[in-house]
């Protein structure tokens, strides 16, 4: 479903990522795990047409997409929830999720508004307050809702439990697996190694700006480790 292939991402010479290739299969649920600076959100932005890449190629269901407006990536079956959230704090809950709908044409925006606020019923009791006034677990639902609307078939989740309560990270990860049940495909951005190995098909391990791994059912957990924090040469 997505290919990526030699990504090289900047920030004038500053260089985010480097020779960066992965795939993601249609039904996957693939984790992409490293530090914080190891380029996991310079590839999201570049997946998502945030970040123009310098160099290689991004596939979407076989056509690429690479340099393409964010609004096109969406309107073709992409969606991402961002890092922090980033909800429109004066806005109301019903309205952060119809501002996101306005990628859409067809007429059923409100009856999937429906269903989202009853999947979410902390959205649907604060529908009308703003979203600012929500808690972090709440707003991360949001988010979560927000995503949805655009009925994407492919969902790109950067540090969906990031300064979550342990409550509500549990609540993230079941859900990233339910809506793996209901035929959305997920590449999950995560410092939280251990719970995306958990409920991921497959992870790839992220350092420096490139992939250092890609486990698979015979990777160990010291491995994992070792690429993580980039300490395999100083194990005797």
């Amino acid at each position: 479903m997505l290919q990526i292939d030699d990504l090289e991402v900047r920030y004038g010479r500053l260089v985010a990522v480097r020779s960066l290739s992965l795939h993601v299969e249609q039904g996957e649920i693939v984790g992409l795990i490293g530090p914080n600076g190891a380029g996991k959100t310079s590839t999201i932005f570049a997946t998502a047409g945030v970040v123009p890449p310098v160099a290689g190629m991004i596939l979407f269901e076989g056509r690429p997409i690479t340099g393409m407006r964010p609004e096109a990536i969406v309107r073709r079956g992409i969606a991402v929830i961002p890092e922090g959230r980033r909800i429109f704090a004066r806005l109301t809950v019903e309205q952060n999720i119809r501002l996101a709908a306005v990628t859409r044409s067809d007429p059923r925006v409100d009856s999937d508004i429906g269903n989202l606020l009853e999947r979410f019923p902390v959205l649907a009791r604060y529908r009308g307050s703003p979203a600012g006034k929500l808690s972090g677990g709440e707003q991360q639902q949001l988010a979560i809702a927000r995503a949805l609307i655009c009925r994407p078939r492919l969902l790109l989740m950067d540090e969906p439990s990031l300064g979550l309560a342990p409550l509500m990270v549990d609540v993230v990860f079941s859900l990233v697996a339910e809506l793996q049940q209901e035929g959305i495909t997920t590449l999950l951005v995560e410092q939280n190694a251990r719970r995306t190995l958990a409920v991921a098909d497959r992870t790839y391990v992220m350092r420096g700006g490139s992939i250092r791994l890609e486990s698979t059912a015979a990777t160990t957990p010291a491995e994992v480790e070792d690429q993580y924090f980039g300490i395999e040469a100083a194990r005797p």
